[in-house]
């Protein structure tokens, strides 16, 4: 890449079920005003803003058009990126090629949704194929069931190793003032929670959130003006492997879009044993078994491990390799926005900015994206200018 680059602002909204106080593009611009603060700049310091959401849950078109008055976007370069849940994450690699590519020096990123405006699972079904997909995976759960209970057969893994993921994260984001759920759960409380299809119950998955987040992306010699500690973008990988959701049933192979890109990932950053290298990672974990499976696809154990990798407590705040000090998405999932979060919470560790939720001495991040067909998408962060 012609320059380097590295985060310098972050800015979300106070996520919530729902919020009848303002109009789509108000949000985003909450979200766009907080990001511009953190750094100390105007939209007119913007070159340019890439902006994502899923589209088709509100049925807005020309979404890059729609959004300006919230965006700041009005005779500036825009794009729109939209791919599925991994939406926030693609619309971040995309702002940090802008960047990198030499043709601008500040860009906005953008992800945002407005969930209750929205009818998620219809606009799901509708991506699925009516004779090959839709009578199996019509909808998130299905899919994220079958997934759970191939694993569950092969490792043995149980309903209460998943429900540690969701006591993790629900009781991280106590500590995130911008959670959208904010309310202490326990073990049973998770194991009491009504089924939805097994082995996922309600307390298993994440919410739908009305929210909005956006990310300041600068170029070297501009970053270190703009913030005391700038979060470096060591590598990104992306990895949209499959065009049909019955494409992704081997379960015996892992996750393999997240194996694929995590691993070009690490090369890229010189990183050859994630759970000790890194300090924090930030993961798209949609739902509780994703976050006992998902991270063996990311090396943080070996295969078959990760129930026992959780169960240890490696993955809580003191634990070998912290996971979503911000709560996640299992607390938080404005889904245009999820991947961004993920970002822009990798980047606020990296810059010492996370409050009660700062972990101490971060020098490498990880930040991942799901969704689509089981694609993957990866970032990792660092303070050092690399």
């Amino acid at each position: 890449m012609a320059q380097k680059v590295a985060i310098v602002g972050t800015g979300q909204t106070d996520h919530k079920s729902h919020r009848p106080d303002v109009t789509g593009q108000e949000m985003i611009r909450e979200a766009v005003d907080r990001a511009l603060e953190d750094c100390g700049i105007t939209i007119r310091d913007i070159d340019a803003i890439v902006i994502g959401n899923m589209d088709h849950f509100e049925s807005i078109n020309y979404v890059d058009n729609w959004s300006i008055e919230g965006s700041g976007g009005f005779m500036k370069p825009i794009m729109k990126v939209t791919t599925g849940g991994t939406t926030g994450a693609s619309v971040a690699i995309a702002a940090y090629y802008h960047v990198a590519s030499g043709m601008f020096d500040r860009v906005l990123a953008i992800g945002w949704e407005k969930n209750s405006e929205s009818d998620t699972t219809g606009a799901i079904i509708t991506c699925s194929d009516p004779i090959w997909d839709r009578f199996s995976y019509s909808g998130a759960i299905p899919s994220l069931a079958t997934e759970a209970t191939a694993y569950m057969k092969q490792y043995g893994a149980t309903q209460e190793d998943a429900a540690r993921v969701a006591v993790r994260d629900r009781n991280n984001a106590l500590n995130n003032p911008h959670a959208h759920l904010q309310r202490p759960i326990t073990l049973e409380d998770v194991m009491s929670s009504p089924m939805l299809a097994h082995p996922i119950k309600l307390l298993d998955v994440c919410p739908r959130t009305d929210g909005a987040c956006a990310v300041v992306f600068a170029a070297d010699g501009e970053a270190q003006r703009l913030a005391k500690k700038p979060a470096w973008i060591h590598a990104s990988a992306v990895r949209h492997t499959y065009s049909w959701f019955g494409d992704s049933t081997d379960y015996d192979a892992g996750l393999v879009s997240l194996a694929r890109a995590s691993q070009e990932a690490y090369k890229k950053a010189g990183i050859t044993d994630p759970s000790r290298e890194l300090d924090v990672a930030e993961l798209y974990l949609p739902y509780t078994y994703a976050g006992i499976k998902w991270i063996e696809d990311l090396k943080f154990c070996g295969r078959g491990e990760g129930a026992k990798f959780v169960r240890e407590g490696n993955t809580n705040m003191d634990g070998m390799i912290p996971v979503n000090p911000s709560g996640g998405v299992i607390s938080t999932n404005c889904i245009g926005a999820t991947a961004l979060l993920r970002v822009a919470e990798a980047s606020i560790q990296v810059m010492g900015k996370g409050g009660k939720r700062q972990l101490p001495k971060v020098n490498k991040a990880l930040a991942t994206g799901f969704g689509g067909c089981f694609w993957s998408d990866v970032m990792i962060l660092g303070a050092e200018r690399s």
